[in-house]
């Protein structure tokens, strides 16, 4: 008897991403490839398999992610080869800075340039072998086609190719070792010195910021300049700060429409941006503008930093009040095209006269200033400001109601704690220093988000990192507790109440408990997270100050504002630890520098009297100082004060509202001039009195 056999139906791939909460891992839900979220099933997945690992690690707004993802992970005939050969994990690196930092760290190791995508080959076990970032489908301009390295490592594995056994032990060494320094190194003043002025021997003169393309804001450097001159009154330094500020507002890595910056430019004069904006670049980008602002003035700055706060309360406010992560530099699959302009959508938007006047102050020219299509910027503007700005901004207000009608980039609304913590930081700094104080509405009702939201423990004292679509990835790390306590102290700063400092208090104390390390820092993990191959515990910064850098400042910062001098002692074991471990590689650890110039120089400015119109007077003077880390701390008299205070006993021999600017064991007579308070705080904390 013939029998006619039916074909199986063919089984979907298991897929495991639908049920992420991560933007950027749903993204990746419909590929062909049988992806898993890092995870202890993952691992056990390759264990049982015996098959190594093909991990993936991107975010959401990165442009070759998606190219990566279009050309292979979409494609079926690739993605049968991955799931042949490998247990393919995806990670979110903003959901994860962990295990992205572990296997970036892996990748250089190697001798390669990181970025992302990053694409690591690893044992069953998580040990990295050999990896890579994009890879194209086919191969092109001297790199394999992906396929090709797939099989290619798959076969090394198997095979048990001695390479494979070389590498993993010399990268696991390489990444786990602690530096063992001979003999104490110090770092003073003289080397903060040293830093700024060879820093300063690589910023462009022409250009402003880091000579060469691609240009990052690099707002660590920036504020290391800053402290330079402060510490040393050359304006050089200062001036470079200024310049890098001024050329990239200006530039096309702005966005002159909608506002708010892009993460870098592609060239070396800020035209092109690479168009994803982060929120962790405009949290530390606005406070350098107010600070700009304080110190020259310069309505420019003024202006870019409430067009940003505009963006950000416009564009990137989630449901819940707090922020959202970031937007994609796509739309409709191409990068920029939200952004850019013709002369024939201007004519279109705003008529002939009003269409060419507009162009000619942002560039906007026939055949376009970028592959056809302009950017708007202001850098060959003759002048900023001026009696044309009413109407040009009548004009942006026009072109953005246009604009909303564009297809958008996608939207990352994962809340990640450690990135809202420094925009909460910003917008509270920002409200003082201009004068905004509705800003500091959205930064309160964020951090109480995060507070009730994203927090565990009877007293909060847990912090979580990302919260998306009801859940909450826990526990959190090393930099969600350091921005958020920076965040409540700021706020305290800006609205006297004490309540934050006892919640700054307590995330500090969980950090050390949970994170602490031997070398007196903070391992970015907690101790109860699930197991890694190791827990990272890098001091260098990333595309954000470290997270050490972080937490020493606000060590010091509390050890002011409390009177307890355990968190001084706290943050000097920091700096002991943690400086050797810098010195060889300064320039990468500039947020370090940058903490430690606030342990040395930091300034206290103590208002005494009740609360007052002379008291409010001196207070608003104290905010708006051009100075970086001066601590305001508001009492009704010297009784108040600790015990061991040295502005006690002037302010207890002092009758009515008054300043007194500390700096180390000295202080000032008692300031009621609001106008000599910046006088009288370069006079204290400037090197000789820091030294």
């Amino acid at each position: 008897m013939l029998r006619i056999r039916t074909p199986p139906t063919e089984l979907p791939v298991p897929n495991r991403l639908a049920d992420a909460a991560s933007p950027y891992l749903l993204q990746h839900k419909d590929n062909p490839v049988d992806w898993w979220p890092w995870g202890p099933e993952a691992l056990e997945a390759a264990r049982a398999s015996g098959r190594p690992i093909l991990l993936s690690i991107g975010y959401a707004a990165c442009h070759w992610c998606h190219v990566m993802a279009h050309e292979s992970f979409e494609d079926e005939a690739t993605a049968a080869v991955m799931n042949e050969l490998f247990v393919n994990i995806k990670v979110d690196r903003e959901e994860r800075p962990d295990i992205d930092q572990i296997y970036m760290s892996a990748l250089q190791q190697l001798g390669a340039q990181g970025g992302w995508p990053l694409t690591m080959f690893l044992s069953p076990d998580g040990t990295p072998f050999w990896g890579g970032t994009y890879f194209p489908k086919e191969a092109r301009y001297g790199q394999p086609a992906f396929t090709d390295v797939l099989r290619t490592m798959s076969g090394a594995y198997a095979s048990s190719d001695p390479r494979i056994a070389s590498n993993r032990e010399a990268i696991m060494a390489r990444i786990s070792a602690k530096a063992r320094p001979a003999g104490k190194v110090t770092v003073g003043l003289n080397e903060l010195d040293d830093v700024a002025s060879r820093i300063l021997g690589i910023m462009d003169p022409e250009h402003g910021g880091l000579k060469g393309a691609p240009k990052f804001p690099n707002t660590p450097f920036l504020e290391l300049l800053w402290r330079g001159y402060e510490r040393t009154g050359r304006e050089r330094l200062r001036d470079a700060a200024l310049h890098a500020l001024h050329a990239m507002s200006e530039g096309g890595i702005y966005d002159h429409i909608g506002g708010g910056y892009s993460r870098y430019s592609v060239d070396d004069h800020w035209l092109v941006p690479h168009f994803e904006k982060m929120l962790y670049d405009n949290a530390q980008l606005l406070e350098l503008l107010a600070l700009a602002f304080s110190e020259t003035h310069d309505p420019l700055f003024r202006a870019r930093a409430e067009e940003t706060v505009g963006w950000l309360l416009r564009e990137m406010v989630t449901p819940e009040g707090a922020f959202a992560a970031s937007l994609d530099a796509d739309s409709e699959g191409h990068e920029g095209r939200y952004y850019v302009w013709t002369l024939k959508d201007l004519l279109a938007a705003l008529g002939s006269e009003d269409a060419e006047f507009f162009a000619r102050h942002y560039d906007i020219t026939p055949f376009g200033n970028w592959e056809g299509v302009s950017i708007p910027n202001r850098l060959k503007a003759p002048e900023t400001f001026g009696a044309d700005d009413v109407r040009l901004a009548v004009l942006r207000d026009k072109l953005l109601a246009v604009r909303q009608k564009r297809v958008p980039p996608g939207r990352d609304d994962k809340v990640l704690a450690d990135w809202n913590g420094l925009m909460i930081a910003a917008l509270a700094d920002a409200s003082l220093r201009l004068d905004r104080p509705e800003w500091l509405e959205p930064a309160i009702r964020a951090f109480r988000f995060i507070t009730e939201s994203m927090t565990r423990g009877a007293n909060g004292e847990r912090l979580g990192h990302s919260y998306r679509d009801g859940r909450l990835i826990f526990p959190g790390l090393s930099s969600d507790y350091a921005a958020m306590a920076r965040a409540a102290l700021a706020l305290h700063q800006a609205t006297g109440e004490t309540a934050y400092i006892d919640r700054a208090t307590t995330w500090m104390r969980a950090l050390g408990a949970h994170h602490g390390n031997e070398n007196g820092g903070y391992y970015l993990t907690a101790d109860d997270a699930e197991g890694l191959i190791l827990r990272p515990d890098a001091t260098a910064d990333d595309a954000v100050t470290n997270p050490n850098a972080l937490a020493a400042r606000n060590l010091v910062r509390l050890a002011a504002l409390t009177g307890d001098d355990a968190w001084r002692v706290r943050a000097d074991r920091l700096f002991d630890g943690l400086l050797p471990l810098a010195a060889p590689t300064l320039y990468s650890h500039a947020g370090l520098l940058n903490a430690l110039d606030t342990r040395l120089r930091a300034a206290e400015i103590v208002i005494v009297g009740a609360d007052s119109d002379a008291t409010r007077k001196l207070a608003d003077a104290a905010f708006k100082l051009p100075h970086l880390d001066a601590t305001v701390l508001r009492v009704e008299d010297g009784e108040t004060l600790p015990a061991g205070h040295p502005a006690r006993a002037k302010a207890l021999a002092t009758n009515g509202p008054a300043a007194f600017v500390c700096a180390g064991a000295v202080c000032s007579l008692p300031v009621t001039d609001t106008n000599r308070l910046l006088e009288t705080l370069g006079n204290l904390a400037g090197r000789k009195a820091a030294s």
